[in-house]
């Protein structure tokens, strides 16, 4: 990933809004995706990348992003499978509107539309077991957990104030079709809580896949959880993935094949990928 500083347009914000020399164009693919963001607000992290690495969305699906922010996991999906609707869902209205400027500013436009609104009330959003996969990159921090930032944005995205695994998970379960797909990203020692909150909103474990920050690592630090709606038994237990080559080091060739120039994946049927 690399970033390109704005310069100043010496405009006056009067309008409440930020201009663009508040922001940063961050690439992805050698340059084939261009991702926008607040340069002092909530930015993307490789959390976001390695969750749109692990979905297995059909090839000519309907995917909802709960919570989507700058919209970079839709905008991965869009770039990696041609043929993929993809609708963010967002609560802040700042980061809504810069995710449909990041989606026209990449010519996506026609395939990823983005609302503003609360999953919390994901009723009035969007229709029932509307889409085949549902998405998350959700807030990883408790509400009375970690220290809250002075900004708004950041502490909404990574503060569970408006999105605790509840709220989550249940707004995931109304979404998706039945025996359709939610796949999320959290903290490791938080998966037993997700695991029965899924459960409970009848979302069943089919993928897992621990994520250490490097080899030498004695613990994972977040965990890849793929479900489905009303599936059945057997689950997955996928081999360990490293962030870093070692502690301090740069990515691994796994991670770093992520960031690299990839080519659209060809179109794979909806019953291929549902074991």
């Amino acid at each position: 990933m690399s970033e390109g500083r704005k310069r100043c347009c010496g405009r006056d914000d009067t309008e409440g809004m930020s201009c663009s020399c508040d922001l940063t164009d961050d690439t992805l693919f050698n340059g084939r995706l261009v991702c926008r963001q607040r340069r002092d607000g909530y930015r993307f992290s490789v959390d976001a990348v390695l969750l749109a690495h692990f979905c297995r969305p059909a090839g000519h699906g309907r995917a909802l992003d709960l919570g989507c922010g700058c919209g970079v996991i839709s905008l991965i999906l869009c770039h990696r499978y041609p043929q993929l609707r993809l609708t963010g869902l967002e609560l802040q209205s700042a980061l809504a509107a810069l995710a449909q400027s990041n989606a026209e500013a990449n010519q996506l436009a026609d395939r990823f539309e983005v609302l503003q609104g609360d999953l919390r009330r994901i009723k009035d959003a969007v229709p029932p077991e509307s889409f085949d996969l549902v998405v998350s990159n959700p807030p990883y921090h408790r509400a009375g957990g970690g220290r809250i930032s002075q900004m708004d944005e950041c502490a909404l995205a990574r503060h569970e104030l408006a999105a605790d695994p509840e709220s989550v998970l249940a707004a995931a379960a109304f979404a998706v079709q039945n025996r359709g797909m939610v796949c999320c990203i959290y903290p490791a020692e938080r998966l037993a809580e997700v695991l029965t909150v899924m459960t409970h909103n009848k979302l069943i474990p089919k993928r897992l896949q621990p994520v250490y920050s490097y080899p030498e690592d004695d613990r994972a630090r977040l965990v890849l959880i793929e479900a489905m709606k009303n599936g059945g038994e057997g689950l997955r237990l996928l081999p360990p993935l490293y962030v870093y080559q070692h502690r301090n080091g740069p990515y691994s060739a796994e991670v770093a094949r992520m960031y690299e120039a990839e080519q659209p994946l060809p179109h794979q049927p909806a019953a291929a990928l549902k074991e």
